[in-house]
């Protein structure tokens, strides 16, 4: 008999859209955050040694020590933060990472805040963990970055965990270093844990990437290879733990992960010593597509109200539509050959838009953008303003 936590985990609707997709000829996809560019070659040569000098057996549980001792030389090298490597586990991708901090802090019932709009995962993995969620609303109208003391009316003696993604998706809003420290502030005062999720830190286009362990040691962090080294494959990721929390952490990764590949661990190292080079001309190329696509979403008489800060996603307001999200995503597929996310998918707050990424070629976007004013020039019912 089906569980009811399966019956209650819902689909990925990025992913249904994808595969959609794919069964059609021509299409722009601009619904999965997939990057367009090859991961770089320093990368895919450690990983061909790697596998010609058989490093095809098990690690550790909690990764190979050189690609330990790597991730924390770039938190000193990026953020000037002393972690020690025996509080890294290297998992498969950044998913099983947050997987297993919600198994290693929240018993049934326990609360944790997210934000509204969310990563469209976060609530399936705080229920498979038997978890609550409670939501801080954001808007595009304060760029869908949290106001704290939304927070503070949130955060209770029952919460057990604060859940944190900058730069965000869908939303690509990024928190600042004094919003980070308030609300690490008032999760101390009510004894939460912050888990920051910083998956897309890299590709921040204004100021600079916080990681949250700049303003405390009491917190989880997650993050990974795909998105800044174009590893999405490769599922390579790696959580920070609060030194109690380790061994209570690689005990559920022994049993649940055994290890990540030994290979593509090799790999890490080398993205984290040398692929870091070129990170400025690929964070420079997405900012220029975003900017390209805020303005086409102008030219389409759609709404944003907001320019994202970081990671490559927009929400485009879509309620001037007929129908709703899904209608409109439907349209843009069917008439226009573009693959777009359904907003429903992150939150109540993103019901009426649609999630856009630009990790696409320029030449790409440019024949999305063609398509949906096309597109859009046949509905019969004016959009309103």
């Amino acid at each position: 008999m089906v569980s009811e936590r399966a019956k209650r985990t819902t689909p990925f609707t990025a992913m249904e859209v994808l595969e959609r997709a794919n069964r059609m000829d021509d299409v722009v996809h601009l619904e999965v955050g997939e990057p367009d560019f090859d991961t770089p070659a320093a990368v895919t040569d450690a990983a061909i040694a790697a596998l010609q000098a058989g490093e095809t057996g098990y690690t550790s549980s909690k990764g190979k020590p050189e690609l330990r001792r790597a991730i924390s030389a770039y938190y000193d090298r990026q953020y000037g933060v002393d972690v020690d490597p025996s509080r890294i586990i290297v998992t498969s991708g950044s998913s099983p990472a947050l997987l297993l901090a919600f198994n290693t802090l929240v018993d049934p019932g326990d609360e944790v805040v997210l934000t509204d709009p969310y990563y469209a995962c976060y609530p399936n993995f705080v229920r498979q963990a038997g978890g609550r969620i409670s939501t801080v609303s954001l808007s595009a109208a304060d760029g869908f970055r949290p106001d704290v003391n939304e927070f503070a009316r949130t955060v209770s003696t029952e919460t057990e965990a604060l859940l944190l993604n900058s730069p965000a998706n869908p939303t690509g809003a990024v928190l600042d270093g004094s919003t980070l420290e308030e609300l690490v502030s008032l999760a101390d005062a009510a004894d939460a844990t912050v888990i920051s999720d910083e998956v897309y830190h890299g590709l921040t286009y204004e100021g600079e990437d916080h990681t949250i362990l700049e303003y405390t040691d009491d917190a989880f962090v997650l993050d990974g290879f795909s998105k800044r080294f174009a590893m999405t494959g490769w599922r390579l990721g790696w959580m920070v733990a609060p030194p109690e929390y380790v061994e209570h952490v690689n005990r559920i990764a022994q049993n649940v992960l055994i290890c990540a590949p030994n290979f593509v661990q090799s790999a890490g190292v080398a993205a984290l010593e040398s692929a870091a080079n070129g990170l400025d001309d690929v964070r420079d190329t997405y900012r220029e597509r975003r900017d390209y696509l805020v303005d086409a979403v102008e030219e389409w008489g759609l709404s944003m109200d907001y320019t994202p800060g970081g990671a490559y996603y927009l929400l485009i307001d879509v309620s001037n539509l007929p129908g709703d999200a899904f209608d409109a995503a439907d349209f843009f597929l069917e008439e226009a050959g573009v693959a777009m996310t359904p907003g429903p998918d992150f939150g109540t707050n993103a019901e009426d838009c649609l999630r856009v990424s630009y990790a696409n070629s320029a030449e790409r976007l440019e024949t999305a953008s063609e398509r949906i004013q096309q597109a859009l020039s046949t509905i019969e019912t004016p959009l309103a303003d």
